[in-house]
């Protein structure tokens, strides 16, 4: 499960692609995921997390410290 946000959980989805003739594949859409590094001060060490944007607009918002409490509350090693 390597692409799979470590915050939110999203993970790949399948769809199809469908061309000009409206014929249909299958495909995969992956989410916006980037490796990334924060700093957590209240412990004074970095922590890189594998997030997508979403998740990085979640931590902005609600502060890492509290992303991260909660992912120990799901028994994430973090």
């Amino acid at each position: 499960m390597a692409r799979v946000c470590e915050v939110t959980g999203k993970k790949p989805i399948t769809g199809n692609k469908v061309s000009h003739s409206n014929i249909k594949t299958k495909r995969r859409f992956n989410p916006n995921l980037q490796t990334k590094r924060f700093f957590l001060a209240e412990e004074d060490k970095w922590i890189t997390l594998k997030v997508s944007g979403e998740a990085i607009r979640t931590i902005n918002k609600n502060g890492l410290l509290t992303v991260v409490k909660e992912l120990r509350a799901k028994g994430v090693a973090v």
